[in-house]
């Protein structure tokens, strides 16, 4: 079964033929090149830009001190007493655990260092290797854990920084070369390409939006720099997926930009204080699409729910309203809506474009700080579609709760106990009296919106 580890590293080498046509056709990379070696063949080679680069690649030790857990038997008196055990052999004892990661330098002057979180989650200390062999003791500055990157400070002494791109602007195909400290080896350095972008529902980090890569990723690869071939840093390598423990030419990285908006926040704060929309949103599936009556192939992500005086209330939007582009971008995902507000500051502005009823519409929303969520709310039905169901009146005139949901039941796969029905085809239902005047017996699809605890879905029932 596949598994994702959080240690990461870069490529596999190309053909030697396949990166010279390739090199030879990119002028701006070329220049990176020596044209020619001793005898006057040409031999394109990655070495200076990589002398450029090697220098921003650091190696991260850490150390943990762990409680080593003891025999339950021990604290017993007459077990003691009964083999004399000294005194001594009854204290806790401790145990001193090491780690290897890798991070970058991306500003020389301040000394700032980039790498994982995980990588540094936990430790006592934190060593900072250079390629010039000296070490630093590294402050933590601050961390992101729902990005996995953490900020660290070393002195500023005859540091060399990478240079930035704009991730933004990758493509799949382009040619990335990984540095790292793969076991604890020291800087290591491979190549690939770009496999993919935008892979999200990983289960990894709180916030997804990968950049997929061949790369020969392994154990001490973590934070270390993904750079193009112009030497400059496009992510930071973060986990592999591997099947069965080791390299399968599977690895993700965290796109730079996605990184620097959560560094510019822990620099400037010591943490990161994400701006907040106030909705429950869920994927635009072929269900919901024909239930809300939405033509061709349209993607994007439901609103399934909006907090009372939260950014997206204020900004009128809607329960049923499919968010589209965020700021002209368009949106294909629940996670992607999701990474566009979380990665955003308290206090920005969007301009969200969404379709409600079959019309487009642009809307702006000022982003709130975090607030605790709203009481859910709940709602209710009668017809054939939800024989089985066990409904009643729920509580202040909320909605409808779910009481009992028979094995046999044509909604069992979508209903549970406990569930509050707050809609019925799209129309608001705070009793069964509601439910029943918002449901016709005829009606061979049925849109409801279920608050199960603190969030809220739509759900499509019909036969078949």
């Amino acid at each position: 079964m596949a598994r994702f580890q959080r240690f990461v590293n870069p490529l596999f080498p190309l053909p030697a033929l396949l990166v010279a046509a390739i090199l030879i056709f990119s002028q701006s990379s070329y220049a990176l090149l020596p044209k020619f070696a001793g005898d006057g063949e040409a031999l394109p080679s990655l070495a200076p830009m990589l002398k450029g680069v090697n220098p921003a690649v650091v190696n991260i030790s850490t150390y943990t001190t762990q409680r080593v857990q003891q025999n339950p038997l021990l604290n017993d008196p007459f077990f003691r007493h009964f083999f004399n055990m000294p005194r001594q052999q009854l204290q806790p004892r401790e145990r001193r655990t090491q780690s290897a990661g890798s991070g970058v330098i991306i500003n020389a002057k301040a000394g700032t260092v980039l790498t994982n979180h995980h990588v540094i989650a936990g430790a006592d200390e934190i060593t900072v290797s250079l390629e010039d062999g000296r070490s630093f003791t590294a402050e933590l500055v601050g961390s992101d854990p729902d990005v996995d990157i953490a900020v660290l400070k070393i002195p500023s002494d005859r540091l060399t920084a990478v240079r930035l791109a704009d991730s933004d602007k990758l493509q799949v195909g382009d040619f990335v070369v990984a540095i790292g400290n793969p076991f604890g080896l020291g800087q290591t350095v491979t190549t690939g390409i770009v496999s993919a972008l935008g892979r999200t529902g990983l289960g990894i980090e709180g916030y997804e939006n990968f950049i997929q890569t061949d790369a020969s990723i392994n154990p001490g690869n973590s934070g270390g720099a993904l750079v193009n071939l112009r030497g400059e840093l496009i992510g930071v390598n973060t986990a592999i997926l591997a099947p069965s423990g080791g390299n399968v030419g599977i690895g993700f990285a965290i796109p730079a930009n996605m990184a620097m908006a959560s560094i510019e926040q822990i620099l400037q704060h010591g943490e990161v204080r994400r701006g907040q929309l106030g909705v429950i949103i869920q994927d635009l599936t072929t269900e919901l699409a024909e239930a809300f009556d939405i033509k061709g192939r349209q993607r994007g992500a439901v609103v399934a729910q909006v907090q009372d005086g939260s950014a997206a209330d204020k900004a009128g939007i809607k329960t049923g309203d499919v968010v589209i582009a965020v700021d002209g971008k368009p949106i294909a995902s629940s996670a992607q809506l999701r990474n566009a507000i979380g990665l955003r500051r308290v206090g920005d502005e969007l301009s969200i474009t969404l379709l409600r009823d079959g019309d487009e519409r642009r809307v702006r929303a000022v982003l709130g700080s975090a607030e605790t969520a709203v009481a859910a709310t709940a709602v209710k039905a009668l017809h054939p579609l939800l024989a089985g169901v066990g409904l009643k009146d729920a509580d202040d005139n909320k909605g409808v709760l779910v009481t009992e949901v028979k094995p046999d039941a044509l909604a069992a796969a979508k209903l549970r106990p406990g569930d509050l029905l707050v809609s019925a085809n799209q129309r608001r239902v705070r009793s069964l009296a509601e439910l029943d005047a918002a449901l016709s017996s005829r009606d061979e699809v049925v849109l409801l919106r279920v608050i199960r605890g603190r969030f809220a879905n739509w759900v499509v029932l019909k036969k078949g």
